[in-house]
């Protein structure tokens, strides 16, 4: 008999977006997993490159989504970015935030300038995905970024998994700035590792299995941070796009479902 994946492993670090849910539903069969985890004693973190929403704001929708879930689990790109943006501009600076409320309060409590226009003159730009962005708030950012301002991403992402199938994500909405403007951003969140390293240094695991649906993201991430990697197949990424991936971007281990973690039906690469 198989031993179960996740009997080699002391922890799992979720991405969310493809994986636990997809739009405002969850994916069949991730609240049971997330629960028999924990039933057996597994340490489990939320890694996930979406900034338009808070820690607990992400923890909330989980729960509501029946994925016990609380907001120091929740690793978000938002905190990363701002982060980022403070190795390399202090404090108080103005920023212009092409993003949403959460990522406008995170700055603030960072100690920065928050404005609304690039009239104002701002110092740097940071940009995180929110729906509710417009052609407006990209004028803007390329308007400041033209000026001379710094520019910050939170995350790379070209696109997410919704329910009604996929769409563009952050990354996207950064490449338009970029074509604007002739320059890109220095960027946090996935693939750099940090994410996946803090969420395993602060949940104290020695041996985590990450799991996502994207290669360029959630698989490279894991690998540069050094830990195991498997790619789900409910999200973004297929089984032929990882069959032939090279290098960093090729997971150690593919999962039709989540229910794989419970059994030797998974595939090793």
């Amino acid at each position: 008999m198989s031993i179960p994946l996740i009997d080699s492993h002391d922890g799992v670090l979720f991405d969310l977006d493809g994986v636990l849910y997809r739009g405002a539903d969850a994916v069949p069969g991730a609240p049971e997993a997330v629960a028999t985890l924990k039933e057996q004693g597994k340490s489990c973190a939320f890694v996930t490159n979406n900034a338009s929403r808070s820690a607990e704001q992400i923890a909330e929708h989980l729960v509501e989504l029946g994925i016990d879930a609380e907001p120091g689990e929740v690793f978000g790109s938002a905190p990363a970015g701002v982060a980022l943006m403070g190795q390399h501009l202090p404090a108080p600076a103005k920023v212009l935030v092409t993003g949403s409320d959460s990522l406008r309060q995170l700055c603030r409590q960072a100690g920065y300038t928050v404005v609304t226009s690039a009239a104002e003159t701002p110092e740097a730009v940071i940009q995180g995905f929110d729906p509710g962005l417009g052609w407006k708030d990209l004028a803007e950012a390329s308007y400041a970024i033209n000026a001379g301002a710094q520019w910050f991403a939170t995350n790379l992402d070209r696109s997410v998994p919704r329910e009604n199938g996929i769409a563009p994500a952050n990354g996207a909405l950064v490449e338009a700035v970029s074509f604007a403007t002739g320059t890109r951003p220095r960027a946090a969140g996935k693939p750099e590792p940090v994410m996946f390293t803090q969420a395993a240094e602060s949940l104290g695991l020695e041996a985590p299995l990450v799991i996502g649906d994207r290669l360029d993201t959630d698989v490279l991430g894991g690998n540069r941070a050094g830990y195991t990697t498997a790619l789900v197949l409910t999200g973004a990424s297929t089984e032929e796009q990882a069959r032939n991936a090279h290098g960093e971007e090729s997971p150690d281990l593919i999962l039709k479902t989540l229910d794989d973690l419970f059994s030797g039906k998974h595939w090793s690469l």
